[in-house]
């Protein structure tokens, strides 16, 4: 496991808003460089919404936001994006009509370092497989992977993912644990909403739990048998 380093993402206090709905209630959580954190939590908990909030994609937010050390809650979503944050929303949001290879070749560089084409094909072969299959003829497992390949093309350091393993074959599950694990290896930081406790248990640094716009709860990886009564409470897992 690399070193934890450096504090990426620092929340304060942070409401957000969807027009007239009050979603998050000042919620406080840091990421540091190089962990793998969890947003764990039952469905409409605030979870989804956190991470919204972090590209400033909501209605209203206010707070504090720090990524790596610079205040972002009156920036915009793309200068957000530069600062090297790669958002993977639950709709994946890849481009059906082109192939594999094409939707690899458009993301916009946020930073320097993305990875390769040929990177991303030795991380996914499935992809290079299916290089020039259209997206709507990809699996959704396949389809996931690609959302997540574009990102790291961009040379996002910091990886915002939204329940990437939802209804997806437990063989695809299992590779797509494996890439976090590399990718966090290689420094990258990763915040994930997960609603699949048993795919993010064995990965992660820490878990935050959720409930009605709240963190109710931190757990250590190393507390997860001592509490495991209340995660039960909370998630019903």
């Amino acid at each position: 496991m690399s070193a934890v380093g450096d504090e990426k993402i620092r929340i304060s206090d942070l409401h957000a808003f969807y027009g007239e709905s009050h979603i998050l209630h000042g919620i406080d959580m840091t990421v540091m460089q190089g962990e793998l954190v969890t947003l764990l939590g039952r469905n409409g908990a605030g979870r989804s919404t956190t991470l919204r909030s972090i590209m400033n994609m909501v209605g209203r937010r206010t707070g504090s936001i720090n990524i790596n050390g610079r205040e972002t809650i009156d920036m915009s979503a793309h200068k957000i994006a530069h600062l090297g944050l790669g958002f993977c929303p639950e709709e994946r949001g890849i481009f059906s009509s082109l192939n594999v290879e094409e939707n690899l070749m458009l993301p916009p560089a946020v930073r320097s370092d993305g990875m390769s084409v040929e990177e991303i094909y030795e991380l996914f072969p499935n992809l290079y497989e299916r290089r020039m299959s259209q997206g709507t003829r990809l699996s959704g497992g396949e389809q996931q992977m690609l959302a997540l390949a574009r990102i790291l093309r961009s040379g996002a350091n910091i990886l915002l993912l939204d329940e990437i393993t939802e209804g997806l074959a437990p063989v695809i599950v299992k590779k797509l644990g494996e890439v976090l694990v590399m990718l966090k290896e290689r420094g990258l930081t990763i915040l994930l909403v997960e609603q699949n406790f048993r795919f993010a248990a064995p990965i992660a640094d820490r878990h935050y739990v959720m409930e009605h716009g709240h963190i109710v709860e931190e757990v250590h990886a190393n507390e997860l048998e001592a509490k495991a009564e209340m995660l039960n409470t909370y998630l019903g897992v």
